[in-house]
């Protein structure tokens, strides 16, 4: 078989030595890579390194090797193109259909999916009209992913970092294996919990779970591929933030439970992954609580977490909003898996066999999807990322029409 072609498009921002980094992943992971940089870029990367690299040609302009006209044929033959970085001046650039080097007419002429990474200021990022071309962009088809936040050129933070490039590749690739699938979640705003609560003792003590937090990480991934946009809210979990996803990071289920609320208030599905804490100490000791010889600890209280699948799920705060709950059995699990549905009142419940070696921390899982439609769907053990698409195909087959 021959291998994915992809096209590289690195624009001049400072970013751009960091998508060496996924030029090597994607080489490595059996990628056929071609690198178009721009004029600018060259300033931060020359074209040797690309070229060493990718072991393909490196130009900048339409007018090297005219006999093969680059300016058509490499974007014909793409697969996949992705810009990365993307700066303002590319994006722009991109939405208006101007095409003055080799990357920008090989936009024009790519008939394949088309993935901007955007790195720059976050001044630049909230302009408005930069925020009018990433529209425009979407709205024709091409996936722009959302800029990280942290730490920025010189002493800035703020959105508008250039993600992980691990986690880019990721996104890439999953891109890459829906081919020419639609967005089917595109203009969606999905919520998704994961990762496990934990529930606090003293200062060096919790109560919690082994939730490792990959099938909620899997979700937000392959319903970012799909075209949403992504909260996740990410307990304990100790994973990088998937690329063009928004991670909010708590701790305890109250603060979880705060943050499905606020997120969920404009999401069209809400998707709770995340292992949360039935039960949480009912005092909260200030110091460390001590052992002492010949004496047994004192009984620890517990009091009920709040149950927040339960009541997104009877109180949804947008009209036709998707209410997605997962459960986690080790015995009669189907029969528990149904008891749960509907005493929770959600639309789709996943139940899943775990245990010490079933599921938590592993890359793959096996679960059964329950449907309040009386819907039973199988998902035999595989990829965590399988699943998740199968969860997603239930979801937009229940979304209303838009």
């Amino acid at each position: 078989m021959s291998k994915p072609k992809v096209v590289l498009g690195v624009s001049g921002g400072i970013a751009a030595y960091k998508a060496c980094e996924l030029l090597r992943r994607l080489t490595e992971s059996g990628h056929d890579v071609r690198v178009v940089p721009t004029e600018s870029a060259l300033h931060f990367v020359g074209a040797a390194t690309w070229s060493a690299l990718s072991g393909n040609p490196v130009s900048t302009e339409v007018w090297d090797s005219v006999h093969e006209v680059p300016h058509v044929r490499i974007g014909q033959h793409a697969d996949l193109v992705i810009v990365a970085p993307a700066t303002a001046d590319m994006l722009a650039k991109a939405a208006h259909g101007l095409a003055d080097d080799l990357l920008t007419n090989t936009l024009l002429t790519a008939r394949c999916p088309v993935v901007f990474a955007p790195a720059m200021h976050t001044e630049m990022w909230e302009h408005p009209a930069t925020q009018e071309n990433v529209a425009t962009l979407r709205r024709r088809g091409a996936r722009v992913i959302e800029p990280a936040v942290g730490r920025l050129t010189g002493v800035d933070t703020g959105k508008g970092r250039f993600p992980d490039p691990a986690e880019i590749f990721e996104y890439v690739r999953r891109v890459l294996a829906r081919g020419a699938a639609p967005q089917d979640l595109a203009g969606q705003h999905v919520v998704i919990s994961a990762g496990g609560t934990r529930e606090p003792l003293d200062p060096v003590r919790f109560l919690g779970n082994r939730s490792s937090g990959k099938q909620g990480y899997a979700l937000a991934r392959t319903a970012a591929a799909r075209g949403a946009r992504v909260t996740l809210l990410s307990a304990n979990a100790a994973l990088p933030d998937p690329a063009g996803v928004d991670v909010v990071h708590v701790g305890t289920a109250v603060q979880l439970r705060e943050a499905v609320l606020k997120a969920a208030a404009d999401a069209d599905a809400v998707v709770m992954a995340a292992a949360v804490a039935d039960f949480r100490p009912e005092t909260y000791a200030t110091g460390k609580i001590k052992k002492k010889d010949g004496e047994n600890p004192a009984p620890i209280a517990l009091v009920r977490n709040p149950d927040i699948l339960a009541e997104i799920s009877g109180d949804r705060p947008r009209p036709g909003q998707l209410v997605v709950g997962f459960a986690a059995e080790t015995d009669d699990v189907l029969a528990n898996g149904r008891a749960k549905l509907a005493r929770k009142g959600c639309d789709l419940l996943v139940v899943n066999e775990v245990g010490e070696r079933k599921t938590f921390g592993s890359e793959e899982n096996e679960a059964v999807i329950l449907g309040a439609d009386g819907t039973e769907t199988p998902v035999p053990y595989g990829p965590k990322e399988a699943l998740a698409d199968q969860i997603w195909d239930e979801v937009v087959r229940r979304l209303p029409a838009r």
